[in-house]
């Protein structure tokens, strides 16, 4: 197995035509999904991940028609009920990335107590970015500093984000066929690596996370340098 990234971001694209194509409706794929998640998580950790985080409802998701977007929520309450319990065995540390302020009392409270039933672990950072957008991100992290009178700048707005308890995404994922960033980690992922895999979320599974691991392996990442300031770099010994 070649070296796993430290952070995997994930884009789960694909649950609604999953369901589509067997003429089920569309929830039934986002409950298809919560199995592919489920999978996806063991998978990162027996790999040496140290944090996934995963795109499951954007802002954007609201405009969705009605029934979907409350089968959306009742699911993700459910899975808070059923899932974290495992979760927390398992040594997943979860935490919930998006806006909470339109989220009705009942999903905030199931947030609010997974994350501090698993705060202490450290297997695997999980960061579940739901009523997420990446410019809400940078428009909360601006926000922010101007409330407290600091200044602008690139460390203390990356201060500032909602994921600044992790570093930068290495990979980012998206599965379903698209090949479009969806406003998701906009600002994390300046650097990161792309793979694009043409299977729906519930289709995605050990051996394509291992291709996007192996394709990832394959890439030269050199943050604005030359592959020649690389070699010279990887040559010059280390001082003790």
């Amino acid at each position: 197995m070649s070296h796993a990234p430290h952070h995997i971001a994930i884009v789960m694209d694909g649950n609604g035509r999953w369901a589509s194509k067997r003429f089920l409706p569309r929830v039934a794929g986002h409950k298809q999904g919560v199995d592919s998640l489920r999978r996806c998580v063991k998978a990162c950790a027996q790999r040496g991940v140290g944090v996934l985080t995963v795109f499951a409802f954007s802002s954007e998701n609201w405009s969705r028609p009605a029934e979907e977007v409350s089968g959306l929520m009742e699911l993700f309450a459910l899975a808070l009920t059923r899932e974290v319990p495992q979760l927390k065995a398992d040594g997943v540390q979860l935490h919930f990335v998006g806006e909470r302020a339109n989220l009705s009392t009942k999903v905030v409270a199931g947030i609010e107590k997974a994350e501090m039933a698993t705060a202490s672990n450290s297997r695997l950072i999980l960061n579940v970015c739901f009523n997420y957008g990446g410019r809400w991100d940078i428009v909360q992290a601006a926000a922010k500093l101007a409330a407290q009178g600091t200044p602008v700048t690139e460390p203390n707005l990356t201060g500032a984000m909602a994921l600044a308890h992790v570093p930068d995404p290495d990979l980012v994922i998206r599965t379903g066929g698209e090949q479009r960033i969806s406003n998701f980690l906009l600002w994390q992922s300046a650097y990161s690596e792309f793979y694009f895999s043409d299977k729906l979320w519930p289709e995605f599974d050990e051996a394509e996370l291992d291709a996007a691991i192996a394709a990832f392996n394959h890439r030269e990442r050199r943050f604005g340098k030359t592959s020649d300031q690389l070699v010279a770099q990887a040559a010059t010994p280390t001082v003790a």
